[in-house]
């Protein structure tokens, strides 16, 4: 690997083993293999433009590695109702065997207030997953999605999932599994549903 790689893969390590805050220049240096810290200023321009970049990185090869998962648990053949319990289940395996990609995750939302930078990638990324959510779930290439669709399909996806993140990263004994997930969707569903019973 050339520098820019190992400053990335040096980076991704630091985020990970480190986080946001607590990651020096110095740190990534020597998780890169003893790079110059004047590298990190000629491929990045700055600290906090290389640990954006290395976290984007990081979560587009665990949504690689989601998809790939998702295939082969799955099937071509599972209805969208198994499929969906698949994500479920694999998504939340995933909180467990990425524990520290997904700490980090939340360490950004922090960190997104004090950079403006951080806060625009993350918004895009957010765009990006209610619009590939939106695409999945309704079975429709991502250009073909309505407007409407990515703003209520893929936004209650993303809340769900960002919730569901938080409770295993806090409790992970009493967080939920995949299929109750999927069982308090149909009950949250039912429960709004027009024609739903008033509460006694």
């Amino acid at each position: 690997m050339g520098n820019r790689e190992d400053l990335l893969a040096g980076a991704k390590r630091c985020l990970l083993e480190r986080g946001w805050a607590r990651t020096t220049v110095r740190d990534i240096a020597e998780a890169a293999g003893g790079v110059s810290h004047a590298a990190i200023g000629y491929h990045f321009g700055s600290r906090e433009t290389l640990l954006v970049e290395a976290f984007v990185q990081a979560m587009e090869e665990w949504g690689a590695e989601i998809d790939r998962a998702l295939g082969a648990y799955a099937g071509p053949g599972a209805t969208p109702a198994q499929r969906y319990e698949a994500l479920w289940t694999e998504m939340i395996r995933s909180f467990t065997t990425h524990r520290k990609l997904w700490i980090a995750s939340a360490e950004a939302f922090v960190q997104a207030e004090h950079s403006p930078e951080l806060r625009d990638r993350l918004a895009a990324g957010q765009r990006e997953g209610r619009r590939g959510t939106a695409s999945a779930l309704a079975g429709v290439d991502e250009d073909a999605v309505p407007e409407r669709t990515v703003r209520t399909l893929g936004s209650a996806h993303l809340a769900l999932m960002n919730g569901v993140m938080m409770q295993w990263l806090l409790d992970p004994d009493h967080a939920p599994t995949g299929p109750e997930v999927v069982e308090g969707l149909r009950a949250l569903i039912g429960s709004v549903a027009p024609d739903a019973p008033a509460p006694a």
